[in-house]
């Protein structure tokens, strides 16, 4: 099977895993939400009690297991994909991706899972980093208000109780930890096509994005 690879991303609340899990079902891609795994970790340390920003408390990566297959997180073979996005796990996630030997660990096995077949992945850094050699890099924004709705009603699906001016607050915190952090920070890489969903649908973004890939397949 011909290896190729699409790389997705932007900042939190832009949409890039519920657009991903369409377009790959819709063309037969494998997808893997990079963003679920470093909540899983996440929430793992949580868990442990640990003291979230010392990079020598996360001994217990050494017999960690995460693995994202079809739209389901798996953490030590335990299904956490809503444990991972309670507000807690998703206002700490940022602490956590930002260290060195948390990033290494994941991007080992996210350019292992892309080595094979049509993979989509989609992240902070998957274009910049993970995978800079990837076929087609997409960069998805939308404006700061835009993705706090959004968030909120993904939540209301989710069963999880949200405050708009609250979850307004932590993504234009998220934004700027996620942009401004020394390892793999946040930004469009330079031969990325950037893709502006503040008045899309998700259809239309769907289908912008599919035709991109269509049109280099």
């Amino acid at each position: 099977m011909k290896n190729f690879v699409v790389a997705i991303d932007g900042p939190a609340g832009s949409g890039k895993s519920s657009i991903s899990k369409r377009i790959a079902k819709d063309r037969g891609f494998t997808h893997i939400d990079t963003g679920a795994m470093y909540r899983a970790i996440t929430l793992e340390a949580l868990r442990r009690k640990i003291n979230l920003a010392n990079e020598d408390e996360y001994t217990f990566l050494k017999n960690t297991s995460v693995i994202y297959k079809e739209g389901i997180t798996y953490l030590n073979s335990e299904d956490v994909s809503k444990q991972i996005r309670t507000r807690n796990v998703t206002n700490n996630v940022s602490t956590t991706a930002k260290l060195k030997v948390v990033r290494d660990k994941m991007v080992d096995f996210q350019r292992e899972s892309a080595k094979e077949g049509l993979i989509l992945m989609d992240g902070r850094d998957i274009g910049t980093v993970v995978l800079p050699n990837a076929d087609l890099k997409i960069f998805l924004t939308a404006d700061p208000e835009i993705r706090a709705i959004r968030r909120c009603k993904e939540n209301a699906l989710a069963g999880i109780e949200s405050d708009y001016e609250k979850i307004l607050a932590e993504i234009k915190e998220r934004d700027y930890k996620d942009s401004n952090r020394e390892i793999s920070p946040l930004k469009q890489a330079d031969d990325a096509i950037l893709v502006d969903t503040t008045s899309m649908s998700i259809e239309e973004v769907c289908n912008k994005i599919i035709s991109l890939i269509d049109a280099r397949l």
